[in-house]
C-alpha cells in the first residue's frame, strides 16, 4: 500500500510543476482531481507561523489516508514527539534535519536533502526541522495523524 502512497505523492508534486495547458480540456472529475500550486490553501496564508501546512487530500485528523505539505521556516524544529501510525515523508525543498529520542539536540540530527525520503515509524520518538533555510516536506500517512509530545531529557 505504501507504494501507492509514494506514487500518488510523486504524481501530485509533478502535476504542480507542469505548466498550464493552453487548450481548454475538461477532465472527468470522477476520474481525477488536480490542485494547481496557486490553488493550494496554506493554513496560515500570511506565512507568519514557524511551520505552515496545506492539506492536499484526505483529512489528517480523521481515519483514512492523507497527504499534506509542511513548510518550515529557517531555525524551526519540532520538540520530541511521536505519531500513532507510520508517516512517509519526501523532502521537496531544502535540507530537513531529523533526530530521535527524548533528548532534543539539533546538532544530533541527520540532514535529508531535497529528493530524499524519511519514514517516521508509529509510536517512535523523533524530532525534525530546518536549520538555516526554508524546508518543504510532503507527508503521507493514515489518519488520525496526531502528534503526541514527550517529556524531554537533559
Amino acid at each position: 500500500m505504501s507504494h501507492r502512497i509514494v506514487a500518488s505523492a510523486f504524481a501530485i508534486v509533478m502535476l504542480g510543476a507542469l505548466p498550464s495547458a493552453t487548450v481548454a480540456v475538461e477532465l472527468n472529475p470522477k476520474a481525477i482531481a488536480i490542485k494547481q500550486v496557486d490553488e493550494l490553501k496554506w493554513r496560515d496564508p500570511t506565512g507568519a507561523a514557524p511551520v505552515n501546512q496545506v492539506v492536499l487530500f484526505g483529512d489528517p485528523t480523521k481515519p483514512g489516508y492523507y497527504m499534506v505539505m509542511n513548510r518550515f521556516k529557517p531555525g524551526t524544529f519540532s520538540r520530541p514527539h511521536f505519531h500513532p501510525n507510520d508517516r512517509f515523508i519526501t523532502v521537496i525543498k531544502g535540507t530537513w534535519y531529523v533526530g530521535t529520542g527524548n533528548k532534543w539536540d539539533k546538532n544530533a540530527t541527520i540532514g535529508v536533502k531535497a529528493g530524499g525520503a524519511v519514514t517516521h515509524f508509529g509510536k517512535e520518538v523523533h524530532y525534525d526541522g530546518a536549520k538555516d533555510e526554508e524546508v518543504i516536506v510532503l507527508i503521507t500517512g493514515e489518519g488520525p495523524g496526531t502528534n503526541t509530545p514527550v517529556p524531554m531529557t537533559e
